[in-house]
């Protein structure tokens, strides 16, 4: 299967760049023709990854991350020249599964993209089944968590850190640990990146009172433990 990854970029020369570059290894690259029109080029599309500038023509790209966050679950990175920390924070707040710095070594982000890709779709179609944690039943499938009649679902990110916690029965997984599996090679990924995430888990987890089932050991890294 050829993953479709849409780009939203406005620098032409950059989006022509990424084209080449992403399709000498096989990836389909869309973009939006017209950015009144970014979520119909999305829906059409149906990309497999996003890949997302932050200073953009009428809507920025925090503004397109939450909008496909409301109907996707579909990797995203951000690729930005902005530098600030408060810039990377907000974008995995709002669901991004990893941030790129401009200027930026383009084998760097093909094993950023190859790493998302293989851990959102390998694992997807090797899950069919369900767990049970804290009450909480957890469906594989859709990334979703259903606790006393509610449900919330989570990023492919997040999803995957609870997932290796909890199958790790009450044992510390360090930082180092949680951010090779994510990522496949720690060496490319901002600590703050897992932090970030990590913050993330646990502000969607505090709906279902669950919270306190991710607990930091100070100098070691986290655990999943039962309420």
């Amino acid at each position: 299967m050829n993953m479709n990854i849409f780009i939203i970029e406005d620098d032409l020369l950059l989006l022509d760049a990424l084209r080449e570059g992403l399709s000498q290894w096989s990836y389909e690259v869309s973009h939006p023709n017209d950015f009144s029109h970014v979520m119909d080029a999305f829906a059409d599309h149906r990309p497999h990854l996003v890949i997302i500038d932050i200073q953009l023509p009428k809507f920025d790209g925090f503004h397109w991350c939450r909008e496909i966050r409301a109907v996707s679950k579909v990797p995203i990175i951000f690729l930005s020249s902005r530098d600030h920390p408060t810039d990377m924070v907000m974008a995995m707040n709002l669901g991004a599964d990893d941030y790129v710095q401009k200027p930026f070594h383009m084998d760097v982000l093909l094993a950023k993209v190859q790493a998302i890709l293989r851990r959102a779709y390998t694992y997807e179609e090797a899950s069919s089944d369900v767990m049970e944690w804290n009450q909480a039943i957890i469906d594989l499938k859709s990334c979703e968590i259903h606790k006393d009649g509610k449900t919330i679902g989570l990023t492919r990110n997040e999803f995957f850190i609870l997932s290796i916690l909890i199958r790790s029965n009450n044992k510390v997984i360090s930082r180092h640990e949680l951010m090779k599996r994510l990522w496949d090679d720690d060496q490319y990924v901002n600590d703050n990146t897992l932090t970030a995430n990590i913050t993330r888990l646990r502000q969607q987890l505090a709906s279902l009172h669950l919270a306190e089932g991710i607990v930091t050991e100070k100098g070691l890294g986290y655990m999943a433990v039962t309420l």
